[in-house]
């Protein structure tokens, strides 16, 4: 499958993942700017249906604000808003839209998130990445407190040719990941994908374990991990905020994935995190199967959001 091809079936895929976030925010923009005037109450009303969006009020204000100076009182067709707003959100969206940079041998990746957040699963579709990029891998089983996390890393192993480092359920999670990091260097493993407990940003004997197993992994790795990512929930809304800056704070959080987009009309929350807190964002999952996990692209999120064409 050439490029091209393989790019139009993750738009089609993105579009279609968004519908409920870009039918409800661009039925918005419709209406509010269908047969009417762009004038101070309707740029106040839109700076309403932003927000509500999830978009966040700083970013609202802004395109508020740039209404107001551009096309004050002037008529303006839904798509011209529409086409308007995707440039704003290209904006915040672009210097977050970085990739994951594989920089070293064995590169650790520590996958952390709550419950729900889907983060056992993204670990098995970035091992199935990895995989078809030729490059080795082992997943580590870390939420040791939950034995159906450890049997789907098991499943996801088998699916794509990963090993799998696993203890039994309630193992002491710390030393599960030195011996992973130390397996890895020693038989040449490229990729090490760390699955963690689901944690509640509001436990701190379990924000303490995480700390921890980072602690424990650096007496192998002075260097790891080489990259923290926390999978986020597209349906939690604001609650994804809290979360960015808790878990950013205690395990030293360096990118985000965000899952679920095609469960929600929440998808602007994503442009919120950007604004707020400039992470880089690698991935974006818009369904269940291994090719609906993607590289975050800020051009075709930002026009897709808002229910344009590619």
């Amino acid at each position: 499958m050439n490029d091209s091809t393989q790019s139009g079936n993750w738009w089609k895929r993105m579009s279609e993942g968004l519908k409920r976030t870009s039918s409800s925010l661009g039925g918005a923009v419709t209406g509010l700017v269908t047969k009417r005037k762009l004038d101070a109450e309707t740029i106040e009303e839109l700076e309403h249906e932003l927000v509500r969006a999830d978009l966040g009020p700083d970013f609202a204000a802004r395109i508020a604000d740039a209404f107001s100076k551009g096309r004050f009182e002037k008529s303006i067709s839904p798509d011209e808003v529409k086409a308007e707003l995707a440039g704003e959100i290209e904006k915040v969206l672009s210097p977050v839209a970085r990739p994951l940079e594989v920089t070293t041998q064995p590169f650790v990746i520590l996958v952390a998130g709550v419950n729900g957040s889907g983060k056992t699963t993204t670990i098995g579709k970035l091992a199935a990445r990895y995989r078809s990029e030729g490059k080795s891998v082992m997943l580590v089983a870390g939420d040791t407190f939950r034995a159906a996390a450890i049997d789907q890393l098991k499943i996801w192993g088998e699916r794509t040719g990963a090993s799998v480092m696993a203890r039994e359920p309630g193992a002491d999670a710390a030393s599960l990941t030195f011996d992973a990091v130390a397996a890895a260097r020693s038989e040449g493993i490229q990729i090490v994908l760390v699955d963690t407990a689901g944690r509640l940003q509001n436990r701190a004997e379990l924000m303490g374990e995480l700390e921890k197993i980072v602690r424990v992994m650096r007496k192998v790795d002075p260097t790891a991990p080489h990259a923290v990512l926390l999978v986020l929930d597209a349906t939690v809304g604001q609650n994804a905020l809290s979360q960015v800056e808790i878990f950013g704070k205690t395990a030293g959080v360096t990118g985000l994935v965000m899952t679920k987009l095609d469960g929600t009309a929440r998808g602007g929350i994503l442009v919120a995190l950007a604004d707020r807190f400039g992470l880089p964002v690698h991935f974006i999952g818009v369904g269940e199967g291994v090719g609906d996990l993607a590289p975050f692209t800020a051009r075709d999120f930002a026009r897709a959001v808002v229910g344009l064409d590619s």
